[in-house]
């Protein structure tokens, strides 16, 4: 399997991979447009926007948008994070000439139409109070915000319901010609794909496209903080967040394997002790969200009322344990969880397709998988022991904890401990 690319003209990128043996395919387009890029005022529009993409163009309704593509078996979807935006299908190799029509009509000729807008207003209304009623949805809402308060980072990717009863179609069509510039996209196609053919087409629909870059998102800086609310739950949500590097910082592999033997599993330090041993919750998991610019480390467990406060302890005491006493054995294991993880991971068109256009998005390129694995294979014991003493030494943490939560320590408490 070889990766290909060409850039048009106007700075759109068309990036492909041929996977032999399969049938199918997933085509897609990636805005390099999010949450992130969004005033305070516009919080949620990247999302409103993702919804009304299949609400009707100036030739196909809603329903045909949808039966163009269930007519051939295939599947079309969008997801919005902080950082992109995504439309994308499954097909048949045969159809991917239509999918990418469909995909090129919806981000091209999309009329947001007034009526349609109601309609979709009242699904994400419904959506973000839905989110609301999920606890672990809340509490790293929560997390993030108190981790870039005041932050374009920091919000909701759905935004405030304030936000979506007040957006109009002047304020998506503005998003769109902001922020849809053809330097912003890339056209990615993994599976059974003719790479000549899908630039031939790509150049067609997109070609004659403004060059055009979208302004920068804002910079963000992780401050800190704690959120908590007392809630008659079941169970007391627990978070634990600390500034983590970026995708492009020579440390993330480092990071990654931390949190791997820290929480990434079974084997993991965080579930042996305070799961295993301990009994304290039903799961327990560390986790890096890196980002263009930013990262995360998240710590996330869900347990009793009555013993938050241990389990909080426990985790923290486990933080600092792993300073001192990281071995090779732990070390081996957590590179082999990440290679296959990220190798197993790989082996689906869609996964494929969205790791290309996130490489391009980072670096202008899409790195052999090699590298990745080389970069992995390269973090030693003596590296992790000093990126979890950067950890426990990290001038700022978050906390966010929801539900039965009055016994649980402050984040003050636990920082102190944490450093001492």
């Amino acid at each position: 399997m070889s990766v290909e690319t060409h850039r048009l003209s106007n700075g759109l990128t068309i990036v492909a991979e041929h996977m032999p043996g399969l049938e199918s395919s997933t085509v897609g387009v990636w805005v390099q447009a999010g949450a992130r890029n969004e005033d305070a005022a516009q919080n949620g529009i990247a999302h409103f926007l993702e919804h009304m993409a299949f609400k009707g163009t100036k030739t196909r309704s809603a329903l045909e948008i949808a039966e163009v593509i269930e007519d051939v078996g295939g599947f079309i979807n969008a997801y919005t994070s902080r950082e992109m935006t995504a439309y994308y299908t499954r097909v048949l190799g045969g159809d991917v000439p239509l999918a990418l029509e469909v995909l090129g009509d919806i981000l091209r000729h999309s009329t947001f139409d007034k009526r349609e807008i109601e309609i979709e207003r009242g699904v994400i209304l419904s959506e973000i109070g839905q989110s609301l009623d999920t606890p672990d949805d809340v509490i790293f809402d929560w997390l993030q915000g108190v981790s870039y308060p005041k932050q374009a980072l920091g919000r909701p990717i759905l935004g405030p319901a304030e936000n979506i009863k007040r957006f109009q179609q002047a304020d998506l069509s503005g998003f769109v010609d902001t922020h849809y510039g053809a330097e912003n996209l890339v056209v990615s196609a993994a599976g059974k794909v003719d790479f000549s053919a899908l630039v031939k087409q790509a150049e067609a629909l997109f070609g004659d496209m403004p060059k055009s870059a979208a302004p920068a998102a804002e910079a963000a800086t992780f401050i800190g903080g704690e959120k908590r609310e007392e809630k008659d739950l079941e169970q007391a949500h627990f978070t634990l967040g600390f500034a983590a590097p970026s995708i492009r910082d020579k440390n993330v592999y480092t990071a990654q394997v931390y949190s791997m033997l820290l929480g990434g599993g079974m084997t993991s330090r965080l579930f042996q002790e305070v799961r295993e041993k301990r009994g304290l919750c039903y799961s327990i998991y560390a986790s890096i969200s890196p980002g263009l610019e930013n990262g995360m480390l998240t710590i996330y467990s869900g347990t009793s009322g009555e013993q938050i406060s241990e389990l909080a302890e426990v985790t923290i005491a486990e933080m600092k344990r792993a300073v001192d006493d990281i071995s090779e054995a732990e070390l081996a294991r957590a590179q082999v969880q990440m290679k296959a993880g990220m190798l197993m991971g790989l082996e689906s068109p869609s996964a494929r397709a969205e790791r290309m256009a996130r490489a391009i998005s980072i670096w202008g390129k899409v790195p052999d998988l090699s590298e990745a694995v080389a970069k992995i294979e390269a973090v030693s014991v003596a590296g992790l022991r000093e990126y979890a003493a950067s950890v426990c030494a990290a001038q700022e943490m978050s906390m966010a904890l929801y539900g039965p939560i009055s016994g649980a320590p402050v984040m003050a408490d636990l920082h102190t401990s944490l450093r001492g």
